[in-house]
């Protein structure tokens, strides 16, 4: 008996130090979300993005995610969008490594401040999975050939990074119940 335990709790223990590093999730704004007037260089100045990781737009109605080319961004150029959607919670997977350019493509809120762009580095390699495709333009994103999803994000860490990390605790407190309620029965 005891050596089945020392067993389990060796398995557990490789589990755990095997498991991915998980994604995070950035609420784009903290809880100003995607709006007019916000400073949005400022809000990204002490993130550091990772392939895997996920933006979350959260906005009105009367807002717009494109994900443009840095031309566009720049000159706050609609039209050309590689991506579109405005159901109010967009979420951008970011799949590749390199510079990402959103705006709001309605006329006047780009050069108002609603313009973002994130540095991508490698890293994380898993993504979130709590995303239903969606997308009002059909265009794919140049971060994964994938049109942009959208949801609502099951949690949030509301600190100063809005990086979210309580769900996979919460799973892997779960598991670890689950394995020592079975250990018990044995």
């Amino acid at each position: 008996m005891a050596f089945s335990n020392v067993l389990s709790l060796g398995i557990l223990l490789a589990l755990n130090v095997a498991m991915p590093t998980l994604a995070a999730i950035y609420n784009v704004g903290d809880t100003s979300g995607w709006t007019i007037g916000a400073d949005y260089s400022t809000w990204t100045s002490d993130k550091a993005f990772s392939v895997g990781d996920s933006l979350v737009f959260n906005y009105g109605a009367g807002h717009t995610v494109d994900e443009v080319k840095e031309s566009d961004y720049k000159s706050c150029t609609t039209g050309n969008s590689l991506s579109t959607d405005s159901s109010g919670a967009t979420t951008i997977p970011l799949k590749s490594e390199g510079t990402h350019y959103f705006i709001c493509a309605v006329p006047g809120h780009c050069s108002g401040g609603m313009k973002l762009s994130v540095t991508v580095k490698a890293g994380k390699q898993t993504t979130p999975t709590t995303t239903t495709p969606s997308s009002s333009s059909g265009k794919g994103s140049p971060s994964d050939a994938n049109t942009a999803t959208t949801t609502t994000p099951s949690s949030t860490k509301s600190s100063a990074s809005s990086a979210s990390s309580a769900s996979p605790f919460v799973a892997m407190l779960i598991f670890y119940w689950v394995i020592c309620f079975v250990l018990l029965l044995l």
